[in-house]
């Protein structure tokens, strides 16, 4: 195992943290004889629910729901970049996806492990209570122009949640503004249009409710350095300072994810990306968007300490 100190940055590798659609129940059984399994138990105990449980016991219907997927996610995340850097792979480059970004945050060491579950506990619980209050969800479409793009903004109740590729987005909407966009969609100029099994209209004006709770408990966390690159999801530009995360994690409740620039934000040097449990999407979404020379995605435990770069 590396001196972790004195484990040099890799500027050609990028690492990829995963939001919360990529979990599935059982994710975590693969993992659990990684030595930094312990993490989980150490971030239920700061986010006041039972990780492990989620991670080993719960179904697919049931890691679904947002407070519970958030938390479950960055957990598994975690015990994956754990393992990564017993590898001796340090990334310059950290990129997450919505919840991934704490993720990210975390790996960089802006933000400290029981900062990030205690800020994602906050967050999915909120985003709950937000989603209660107002009912909606997401769909995903595919095939669309800029003039289909430009069709959305027309439509009530319905806002652009996710750009992750070109012709490629997801929107959140009020339940009848979605029934009218999928009844539209082709209309509209969209090939395809998926509903996605998700609690929530996340990333939309629907989720304001959560704000003011998310925004409390960001100003009370402390904020470490970091060396490494960290893309923001809701500019695609790099950001440093306290200042500017408190602001972009409160801004990113409730504006677009901006995958496709964050990913096209990365310099040309970065030849690899390396995925974080529990998930290969980002992985499919990266490579739609520009060429990397390799790309990983380990599912289970065995299948990183394989990893050789």
């Amino acid at each position: 195992m590396p001196d972790r100190s004195t484990l040099a940055f890799r500027d050609d590798l990028v690492v990829l943290f995963p939001g919360q659609g990529s979990l599935t129940g059982g994710a975590g059984l693969t993992w659990r004889a990684s030595l930094h399994w312990p993490l989980v138990t150490r971030i239920s105990e700061v986010a006041g629910i039972d990780v492990e449980s989620l991670l080993i016991h719960a179904t697919d219907d049931e890691v679904v729901r947002t407070d519970r997927a958030q938390i479950a996610t960055f957990a598994l995340s975690m015990v994956a970049y754990e393992e990564l850097l017993d590898r001796g792979l340090r990334a310059r480059y950290l990129l997450g996806h919505s919840l991934g970004e704490f993720s990210a945050l975390v790996a960089s060491g802006l933000l400290s492990m029981d900062d990030g579950a205690r800020l994602i506990a906050v967050r999915g619980a909120a985003m709950a209570r937000a989603a209660q209050q107002s009912a909606g969800s997401m769909v995903a479409l595919m095939g669309g122009d800029e003039g289909a793009r430009q069709a959305l903004d027309k439509l009530d109740g319905v806002w652009v949640a996710n750009i992750n590729g070109t012709g490629q987005i997801v929107v959140s909407g009020t339940t009848r503004g979605l029934e009218n966009l999928l009844a539209r969609h082709r209309d509209l100029g969209w090939r395809r249009a998926t509903p996605l099994a998700v609690g929530g209209a996340f990333h939309s004006p629907l989720m304001s409710p959560a704000q003011d709770e998310l925004d409390s408990a960001l100003a009370v966390t402390s904020w470490g350095d970091t060396q490494a690159t960290v893309i923001a999801n809701v500019d695609g530009r790099v950001h440093t300072t306290a200042a500017d995360w408190r602001e972009l994690l409160s801004r990113q409740l409730t504006s677009p994810v901006e995958f496709l620039d964050a990913t096209l934000a990365l310099p040309q040097s970065v030849t690899t990306s390396i995925e974080m449990a529990p998930g290969a999407i980002l992985t499919g979404l990266t490579k739609r968007i520009r060429p990397f020379e390799r790309q990983f995605a380990p599912t289970s435990l065995t299948e990183l300490q394989e990893l050789t770069l």
